[in-house]
């Protein structure tokens, strides 16, 4: 049992009874120790007052968020005995030390504590129930350790300078992998060979034709694996043995081998492949069996490792041009579909093509697998068509130019990043349950995610996202790995709740630990509820709109993925009035008496932005770059989404230090260097008259020492993100007038266009940008009017 010193108590008491000075503070300090932020931090008490208030109320969860100072808890935890309830013990129950009585906060059922808790008191208490401890993990020691599985898919369609880069990282990333993790090895072009890793001095493998789609059967036969496939395995070993067995072999040890027994072998390979050698004709693509490979690793694991800790790492130089999962034929005239070719319903392959990948992406989350896929080719490779094997599996998804480039290399080495106690930073085969007290009920999730279709009570009849259920699969988590959850008021107006009541939800998250152990992460959180017809000032002054406009977001790219692009700008645009019809403060028909609270002020900004950004505008990008931005900001933290949906700014000057500034086209100054973070891309621009000067070389001159350390500043701080940042952002160095500015005016609010540079806009200097998008402030503007309209 963990116990907590009086003096360690009476400290986290102190922290949470300390009055914060600000919500920001609060709120702050709730995304620090449960990685939880909510759209409201006071909640309405009806189901009418809650849908008036527009933003639903949501939270964004990080189930594996990075928390050194949890406790480590070595025993199991403790339920409601309720069946229907079976909630966790935690800091918000009531304790009758005494009576060795506990009451759930949930379904209010009396429980006993278990025998081992007999020496609890008010002055010893279990860690799950110190306050501080709202998020706890519990290690589950009788659970059997099983090491996690990396099954590598490599396409070998491509040249040999990117092959060699290719085989160089795979080659590193076995030196980062656990010494017990089990390993194996598929290649592919035209046909997929699935490699024997047990055999010393001669490489052995299964080639399997590329245009076949194989059950996990018909895998399982052919390969003589799984559960009729071990006695063949144990009968062609047998002559071989010379030293007694010492543990018995899993069933699937030709094929996936524990890393300790086939480093040397699978170096070998590595280095011996070779790009496939079937010829390819002038103005054709090479044959390549993407989606046939990717389904013989499904299969593999499918009837090997089924329900425990397993990754496929594919990695495509381009597109599937045969058999199953084809995006595109052989003939290079015939170019891979475009948005306005989706559009138009143009795309030949692409219907049977997704069908495909989401059969194999629902089977791999079935099994608690997971797909990352590595894309580095100069044209499309059809993510698109592939995204829901890393959407639905939680895998990475990680899209670049070459496989020679730092992008993907240094992005592949943080794959394997580790803690502190040198274990992966990766949980396996999770899932999400989330249970809340009867006033509320869930309306679903968006995340990187399938519903396991668990339902309960409390499931709600509006569905958002992945609906009907109270529980969710994500088969691979990451620190960042962040859920958006919604919630509904189910308590009636005519039944109020009681004042100073408080609504309670837990999250409880199982998974596997990259050490091989199961552990049960735990977060209770609880928030007031107030009455909207008299505390609607409460409520109000709770608004997160940071965490309001990534939901929104997250909401709106949902909508996006089936809805046609102007009806969810419509829906958006509708959201953000009604919002400031219900929060702004104004007369009405008077634009000018508009006013928003500083708590809502930025929320109108940030939906400017996200209208314009790539999530929703796919002018410019091709279908996979869209996949790709919509993918990661369906699973990045709040901190990383704000980025994306808003760019950062900071400009550089002799003036001072560095210093944020409006991401706007007056920002861009001739004596000016500026740094934009677009999580995508790090971009420097040198303004005009610092261009020059660094064009005629004054940092090489000793007298202009300031002016080197002014080009330096930016870089290092570039260099900052860019050594942290998953995955390694798109580094830009260009000037005013450079033909990669166009990357920053894209971003920038044109308050300065062509139109407007001679009249009153061009008076403070900045850069006009070629443009006829609405500005900022034209935006506020029609919002202002709307939102006072007495006819809206």
């Amino acid at each position: 049992m963990y116990f907590l010193s009086t003096s360690s108590k009476s400290r986290f008491l102190k922290l949470i009874d300390n009055i914060m000075a600000t919500y920001e503070e609060y709120i702050q300090q709730n995304e620090d120790r449960d990685g939880i932020r909510f759209t409201w931090n006071v909640w309405p008490s009806s189901r009418v007052d809650a849908t008036k208030l527009v933003v639903p109320l949501a939270c964004l969860y990080q189930p594996f968020k990075e928390r050194n100072d949890l406790p480590p808890i070595m025993y199991e935890p403790v339920l409601c005995t309720r069946t229907t309830c079976r909630a966790i013990l935690n800091p918000m129950c009531q304790v009758d030390y005494r009576a060795k009585l506990w009451v759930c906060n949930f379904c209010f059922q009396r429980n006993p504590f278990p025998p081992q808790y007999a020496a609890i008191s008010e002055q010893h208490q279990p860690a799950e129930l110190i306050p501080g401890f709202s998020t706890i993990e519990y290690t589950i020691t009788r659970a059997p350790c099983m090491p996690p599985v990396f099954l590598f898919v490599v396409d070998t369609c491509m040249d040999d300078e990117e092959l060699t880069a290719l085989k160089d990282s795979l080659s590193m990333s076995l030196s980062l992998l656990p010494s017990n993790a089990l390993v194996g090895l598929i290649t592919f072009g035209k046909m997929v060979q699935v490699h024997e890793l047990c055999n010393e001095g001669c490489s052995k493998s299964y080639v399997f034709r590329g245009t076949k789609d194989l059950n996990a059967k018909q895998i399982q036969d052919m390969l003589g694996i799984g559960r009729g496939g071990a006695t063949i395995q144990q009968q062609q070993q047998q002559p071989q043995q010379r030293m007694p067995q010492q543990a018995p072999q899993p069933p699937a040890n030709r094929f996936l081998q524990p890393l300790q027994k086939c480093d040397m072998a699978l170096t070998d390979m590595l280095g011996e492949m070779q790009r496939d050698p079937w010829p390819v004709s002038q103005g054709k693509r090479p044959l390549r069996a993407t989606g046939a490979a990717l389904s013989i690793a499904v299969g593999l694991l499918e009837c090997t490792y089924p329900n425990t800790a397993a990754r496929i790492l594919l990695f495509v130089g381009g597109p599937c041009s045969t058999g199953p999962g084809q995006v595109v034929d052989d003939e290079l005239k015939h170019p891979i579909r475009s948005h306005h070719d989706i559009h138009k319903d143009n795309a030949k392959y692409m219907k049977k093509s997704i069908k495909h990948y989401e059969a194999l992406a629902l089977r791999t989350a079935t099994n608690g697998h997971c797909i990352d896929i590595y894309s580095c080719a100069l044209d499309q490779t059809g993510l698109m068509e592939m995204k829901q094997c890393c959407n639905s599996t939680g895998g990475h998804m990680v899209m670049g130019d070459s496989f020679n480039s730092s992008l993907f290399k240094q992005t592949f080495q943080r794959v394997f990043a580790t803690d502190p106690k040198n274990d992966l930073k990766m949980g396996f085969n999770a899932t999400l349950e989330v249970k809340c007290s009867r006033e509320l009920k869930i309306e679903g999730g968006i995340g990187p995610c399938v519903s396991l279709n668990v339902k309960n009570a409390s499931v709600s009849e509006n569905e958002v996202g992945m609906g009907n259920t109270t529980q969710w699969k994500l088969c691979t988590i990451s620190p960042n790995s962040t859920m958006a959850l919604f919630f509904e008021v189910a308590n009636q107006h005519s039944a109020p709740i009681p004042q100073g009541g408080r609504g309670c939800i837990q999250f409880i998250t199982q998974y596997q630990h990259s050490s091989g152990q199961r552990r049960i992460r735990v977060t209770t959180v609880a928030r007031n509820w107030a009455d909207a017809t008299v505390n609607l000032n409460f409520i109000s002054a709770g608004f997160d709109q940071e965490a309001a406009a990534v939901i929104m977001a997250r909401m709106v790219v949902y909508r996006a993925e089936s809805d046609d692009g102007p009806d969810v700008l419509r829906w958006i645009d509708r959201q953000l009035i009604r919002l400031c019809q219900k929060f702004g403060e104004y007369n009405k028909d008077d634009p000018n008496s508009f006013r928003l609270a500083e708590n809502f002020s930025l929320f109108p900004q940030f939906i400017y932005h996200l209208r314009r950004s790539q999530f929703l505008q796919v002018f410019n990008n091709s279908p996979d770059e869209t996949t790709f931005y919509r993918h990661m900001l369906m699973r990045e933290d709040l901190t990383q989404s704000l980025i994306m949906i808003q760019p950062i700014l900071y400009s550089y000057s002799f003036n001072g230090p560095p210093e944020p500034v409006l991401l706007d086209t007056s920002s861009i100054q001739p004596d000016k260097i500026l740094l934009m973070d677009t999580f995508f891309q790090i971009l420097i621009f040198h303004g005009e008259t610092i261009a020059q000067w660094r064009a005629m070389k004054y940092h090489e001159m000793k007298e202009y020492e300031n002016f080197k350390q002014l080009l330096q500043a930016p870089v290092d701080d570039a260099q900052e993100i860019l050594s942290t940042r998953f995955p390694m952002p798109r580094y830009i160095d260009t000037e005013q007038g450079g033909s990669q500015a166009r990357f920053l005016l894209s971003k920038v609010n044109p308050s300065q266009t062509h139109n407007t540079m001679y009249g009153y806009g061009g008076q403070d200097g900045g850069a006009p940008v070629l443009t006829d998008d609405v500005s900022l402030q034209v935006f506020m503007e029609h919002l202002k009017k709307l939102a006072v309209s007495s006819t809206a």
